[in-house]
């Protein structure tokens, strides 16, 4: 769902309920005849009674004083209810019309009063306006138009004889030659206009035609969306409960994947239509990125999506008795509506050229106190410096030096941690930390590995180990490993084999450890070794802090394709680790990996936030034969991107309104993987014979060969898949 206020959460249930009693899809079924010609639903005037459609309108016009955001949870809800009829139509109307200045103040009362309408955009129209005494003439037609029959109201942009588009306002009682068409939404009506010497009136002023274009996109995307997320809903519980060989086809392994695959893809549609929407108050530009990424993510997606969870239903999903057929000619239909997938790539890909989608929160005054204090300490920070570099081009957050330890000391480092170590900051507090930083063009310092661990050690260790190793790590002077895999415990990390033994005074530890980042430049390191061999696979296994220079411990890098070693083999030959460096009780270990292992898959969807297109971005900026298709898969690479930093964004606002943390972070795990294979297809599909040299310039083979540690860092892609279906969607184990 687009919400994330419990205000919006209760407006979309409202609308859920309404649609199950007035309009459930058998009635919708029986009323197919009627919808197409355009006829208003018995329904209508009481949902606008209701005010649903109005939400986003002032208050002085009749309206709910809400939001387009809020209004964004009506048409997704709508959608996913299949509620037929002209509601989207005449909510893009209306939010395009309060576009204008006074002259739309009688439209907006209109539509607000229940009135149905459409908008088309100059796109759609070859309507031409030449000026006639006080009025104006319209010649010209609109091609196929969804809800034109329906429509009371058409707010129409024509083209001026000096090429510049004016907004009219026609009353579909006046006389209008409309044409009925078959449409592809059974839930829609479709149909064309034709003007010869129309007699208008003075046009309506004040609307942006790009925002208009941006607000008909978004909202489209909304409604797909909630298209969509009905699509995944009814079938992952059609698969939970349907029984293939005596088992329910959601345990099959190959059908969890799918369902996890499209959840996330429909995560994806949500978070870029809700970013769609809510960039409504910001630069056009901003908003032309976000509504071109929704378009790409949520509408032009939308007919593969639905046709994927068709597909789940087996042949009874293609049967006309289906509903979910009707959802994908839904999703097909609004697809169609917007435009061609090309169009709105070359738009994207034009604009990331220059352009990042920003995820700046407006929080206005709240926090005023506690802001003016972290800008206060920003500033003292910003005239120090970090005297010691990082070694690490791709980190530049683990530099250190008096800059960092004044930032340490205020508790910056890690500000969500608790007092001392940091400043036990709420989520508001935590985003107004992230704006000043930004303010100032500091690069926030990186505990790298040792944000996955310094928990581990402030929550189960004792005070001494907090004291001994937490200032360190937020300091940055020491360097931490992670020493958890195995050659044969990677993401089975429970069959792990190296073992631990009780010695006076501590343990002694056998064991080969692997995949271990950074281990060539660690001084410490976080270890799991068996300690019960006799106790259950998940038991028995205990919680290590390790020096690293311990005789015994041999690291041997392992050289990766890109020639690069930022990984290790770990040998321990009778390592003796003192009691006082056990975190925990003995064979309480596996608790403690859990909980790291979820913080590194948060902090490993945060890598979204590194550039992915810089080689396309660069061939952009030259013209040459593939320029088109470059900017086209440019804009795709940056849609993705934008997508993922709205989920991310969306869960931090969630966070911020007080609501409890949900799956985004094993989700957008799996959106960087899916991020991360596309931008390497079009950056090796495209590039042409830059690939062939390690050392181009733009690179393009380096981050290429460096990209399977993040696939497989923080879980391969078919464990948090195995995730996603059995934690998130609740599909059956086998």
């Amino acid at each position: 769902m687009l919400a994330i206020t419990i205000e919006q959460e209760q407006l979309a249930e409202a609308v859920t309920q309404f649609a199950a009693r007035h309009a459930p899809i058998d009635k919708t079924r029986a009323a197919l005849d009627s919808i197409a010609a355009g006829e208003l639903p018995t329904w209508w005037e009481e949902f606008t009674a209701n005010g649903f459609h109005a939400v986003h309108l002032p208050e002085d016009a009749g309206g709910q004083g809400g939001t387009l955001a809020d209004t964004a949870c009506v048409i997704e809800a709508a959608a996913a209810a299949l509620l037929p009829g002209p509601l989207l139509s005449t909510v893009s109307a209306s939010a395009v019309a309060s576009l204008a200045d006074d002259s739309a103040a009688t439209l907006v009362a209109d539509l607000a009063g229940g009135a149905t309408a459409v908008v088309v955009l100059p796109e759609d129209s070859s309507v031409r306006a030449v000026p006639d005494g006080e009025g104006w003439r319209l010649t010209g037609s609109i091609g196929s138009t969804l809800g034109l029959l329906a429509a009371q109201r058409v707010l129409l942009a024509a083209h001026g004889e000096d090429g510049t588009e004016l907004w009219f306002v026609l009353d579909a009682s006046s006389g209008l030659t409309l044409e009925q068409q078959r449409g592809t939404d059974l839930s829609t009506d479709v149909g064309t206009l034709t003007l010869q010497d129309y007699p208008a009136q003075a046009p309506i002023t004040g609307i942006d035609t790009e925002r208009a274009r941006c607000v008909v996109a978004a909202l489209t995307a909304c409604a797909s969306a909630g298209t969509v997320r009905k699509g995944v809903e009814t079938a992952v519980n059609y698969i939970r409960t349907r029984e293939q060989f005596g088992k329910p086809v959601g345990s099959f392994q190959a059908l969890q994947h799918k369902a996890a695959v499209l959840l996330v893809n429909a995560e994806l549609a949500s978070a870029s239509a809700w970013d769609a929407v809510r960039a409504i108050d910001e630069s056009i530009d901003q908003h032309r990125l976000a509504a071109a990424s929704a378009a790409l993510m949520a509408v032009c997606a939308g007919p593969d999506l639905m046709l994927d969870a068709l597909l789940m239903f087996g042949a009874i999903g293609y049967t006309w008795e289906h509903d979910t057929h009707l959802y994908w000619r839904r999703a097909t239909s609004l697809a169609a509506s917007v435009g061609s997938t090309p169009r709105w790539a070359r738009e994207a890909g034009e604009l990331a050229r220059t352009l990042k989608r920003s995820t700046a929160i407006n929080l206005g005054d709240v926090e005023s106190e506690f802001r003016a204090t972290i800008a206060a300490t920003l500033d003292q920070a910003s005239e120090l410096e970090n005297e010691t570099p990082t070694d690490d081009a791709r980190a530049p957050g683990l530099a250190y030096g008096s800059q960092r330890d004044l930032l340490a000391k205020a508790g910056l480092v890690a500000p969500h941690l608790p007092a001392p170590w940091g400043i036990d900051a709420s989520p508001v507090q935590q985003v107004i930390i992230t704006e000043e930083f930004d303010k100032r063009g500091m690069v926030r310092p990186s505990l790298s590995i040792a944000e996955w661990i310094l928990p581990s050690i402030l929550n189960s260790g004792t005070d001494s180990q907090r004291e001994r190793f937490a200032w360190d790590m937020l300091r940055g002077t020491k360097r931490w490993c992670q020493l958890f895999s195995e050659p044969g415990a990677g993401s089975d990390l429970a069959s792990l084999v190296t073992r631990a033994q009780k010695v006076e005074g501590g343990w002694l530890v056998n064991g080969h450890k692997i995949w271990t980042s950074s281990a060539h430049v660690a001084q410490f390191g976080a270890m799991l070794a068996r300690t019960d061999p006799d106790a259950p696979k998940h038991r028995g296994i205990s919680y290590f802090l390790v020096d690293m220079s311990s005789p015994g411990i041999e690291i041997s890098p392992i050289k990766q394709a890109s020639g690069e070693s930022h990984f290790n083999e770990v040998f321990l030959t009778d390592v003796f680790i003192p009691d006082d460096m056990l975190v925990g009780e003995p064979g309480h270990g596996w608790d403690l990996a859990v909980a790291t292992m979820a913080v590194e898959r948060t902090a490993i969807s945060n890598y979204v936030t590194i550039d992915r297109s810089q080689a396309l971005r660069r061939m952009a900026d030259t013209d040459g034969p593939d320029h088109d298709t470059i900017l086209q898969a440019l804009g795709g690479i940056e849609a993705h991107t934008t997508a993922i930093k709205a989920m991310v964004l969306r869960e931090t606002l969630r966070l911020v309104q007080g609501q409890g943390p949900g799956p985004t972070s094993s989700i957008a795990k799996y959106a960087m993987v899916l991020l991360l294979r596309r931008a390497s297809t079009a950056n090796l599909g495209l590039t042409g014979r830059l690939a062939m040299l390690e050392d181009s310039d733009p690179a393009v083979i380096k981050p290429y060969f460096d990209m399977p540690s993040e696939l497989i860092g923080g879980g391969t892609a078919e464990i948090q898949l195995t995730i996603i279906a059995s934690m998130i969607l609740g599909l059956p184990r086998k």
